[in-house]
């Protein structure tokens, strides 16, 4: 059995990354692990479980949006809790016990729950409909925060006092209490009456006490949980471990003398930064990179042998023909998320004087952080830059500005060159990225998944940087010369002869990266572990 444990953490706690259907999603679900989940969940190759360390009440939510719902997997929590229940089960509100005469007033967002007229509680709902939390509320002030399990039972429940968390109980199917958290120091409490936690392993349950009523944190009580389940498992088992700073002392010990695959993610690289991580490192059986670049970093820092690393990208590449050629525009994709200003500031500078020599070209600024003002941000910090050099900032002008003065039919406006594509998750990346000509991404360090993208869809890259990705004069250009940038441009999109060839190029390279591609590496990793 091959076993992946995920870095799927709120903040760097112990918690999901669930959230209120109407908060804008600040980051992207996609990361290694569930790429590689979905990539032994289509070959079906070999026999694998998601070992889930972190308190996930609406886990089948998250399984349903990566596309593997069906997925085996062991929660620590659901051990903890003792809870039993695996299907998710339509909960109502209306279900639930409320006092009399209590109304419910609907908003465009919540629901509130009045009594006396006064505010009771507030109904809070996930992404698929399902309420998943409930504030409850004395004399206006929040005074408790129930946390629902898409299974249908309250799985945790915050205290507050003075506005402020005192604890949170994680409680059992029936309601009742197992553990206890404190929020000013962090110790845990188990209920007396309920001391145990329950072990599933191959259909077959067997139910623990807990060593102590009381430890110092929750990192003690699922060390203590994961260690028992894993004395369960057979020797000759294999853990993938997603890197990350939040379970790396817990698996550090729990994991030692088992059969380990690290895996290193580009978003969350630490290696070399961590002093336990190191010590992984040095007992692991083989460790994985997405890339070459991060592969060389672990080899240095690790001071390992290359017989027991490989660079295994975590997306793999699909013939996926772009609508670019179908539009009447030529639009270039340009990230700029971590660039330098200075940096910035010569990259507007050489798009404005190409954009102004070139008719029906476009500017996208790609950025994937999702501050609400992050699009004004970079449209004012592209007009500023653009004035600087010359240029009219009209070329950037605000969508929003542009339509109040289209109204009052300003015939001195210029066109509109620059626009901020705001994409968060890989499904509004991908969507944006079909109607692409050319990616130029001109940062010190190019984005793997917009890589691996470009490479599907068949676009020219543009890059400061060789990769493994891009070679040169064939799907791309690796620009020594910044001031070079226009001849790039232009090498793609004067004429289609030139893209048509590395369209052709980049599907070719595809082949490398194609699911039964990587899955041979896979078979490769595990053969030599196991």
């Amino acid at each position: 059995m091959l076993y992946f444990i995920p870095a799927w953490y709120q903040k760097n706690t112990w918690c999901e990354n669930e959230q209120i259907w109407y908060v804008r999603r600040m980051h992207t679900e996609f990361d290694d692990t569930v790429k590689q989940i979905q990539l032994f969940h289509r070959s079906r190759a070999f026999p694998y479980q998601i070992m889930l360390l972190s308190f996930a009440p609406n886990f089948r939510h998250f399984l349903h949006r990566q596309s593997v719902f069906h997925a085996s997997y062991w929660s620590c929590f659901d051990a903890i809790q003792g809870v039993r229940r695996k299907q998710p089960v339509v909960l109502s509100f209306h279900n639930l016990k409320w006092p009399a005469n209590i109304e419910f007033v609907y908003t465009p967002f919540v629901v509130t729950a009045l009594l006396c007229g006064e505010k009771y509680a507030q109904i809070e709902f996930g992404e698929d409909g399902n309420p998943i939390q409930i504030d409850l509320y004395q004399n206006g002030k929040i005074s408790r925060r129930n946390i629902y399990d898409d299974r249908g039972f309250v799985s945790a429940t915050i205290l507050y006092q003075d506005e402020k968390p005192l604890y949170q109980d994680y409680l059992m199917e029936n309601g009742a209490w197992k553990i206890r958290r404190f929020f000013q120091d962090g110790h845990v409490e188990v209920n007396p009456k309920h001391p145990e936690y329950l072990l599933v392993s191959q259909e077959k349950e067997e139910v623990r006490k807990f060593s102590k009523l009381s430890y110092d944190s929750l990192d003690q009580v699922i060390f203590e949980t994961l260690a028992s389940y894993l004395k369960l498992a057979d020797e000759k088992d294999i853990f993938c471990v997603a890197m990350h700073d939040r379970h790396t002392t817990v698996l550090k010990e729990a994991l030692r003398g088992r059969k380990t695959i690290l895996s290193f993610f580009s978003d969350r690289c630490m290696i070399g930064k961590n002093q336990k991580a190191m010590e992984m490192i040095k007992r692991a059986d083989y460790m994985i990179a997405d890339s070459g670049e991060n592969l060389e970093k672990l080899r240095t820092a690790g001071n390992a042998s290359a017989k027991h690393m490989t660079s295994i990208t975590p997306y793999d590449s699909r013939t996926d023909f772009g609508t670019s050629r179908q539009l009447d525009v030529q639009k270039i994709m340009v990230p700029v998320d971590g660039m330098e200003e200075e940096d910035f500031q010569e990259l507007i500078r050489l798009l404005g004087a190409y954009v102004t020599e070139h008719n029906g070209v476009q500017v996208h600024l790609f950025t994937r952080k999702a501050e609400l003002d992050r699009k004004r941000n970079l449209l004012s910090r592209t007009r500023k830059y653009l004035e600087q050099a010359g240029f009219h900032k009209g070329m950037a002008e605000e969508e929003t500005k542009r339509h109040a003065a289209e109204n009052n039919l300003d015939e001195s406006l210029v066109p509109v060159r620059f626009f901020v594509e705001q994409c968060v998750d890989e499904l509004a990346v991908s969507k944006c990225m079909r109607e692409q000509r050319v990616m130029a991404d001109v940062r010190k360090a190019p984005e793997l998944y917009l890589q691996i993208a470009s490479i599907s869809i068949g676009i020219p890259q543009i890059v400061r940087k060789k990769t493994e990705f891009v070679e040169h004069g064939k799907n791309g250009v690796v620009l020594k010369d910044m001031k070079k940038l226009g001849e790039a441009l232009s090498h793609y999109l004067d004429t289609m002869a030139n893209w048509n060839e590395a369209m052709v190029y980049a599907y070719e390279l595809g082949k490398k990266y194609t699911t039964e591609r990587l899955m041979e590496k896979w078979k490769e990793v595990i053969r030599f572990v196991g």
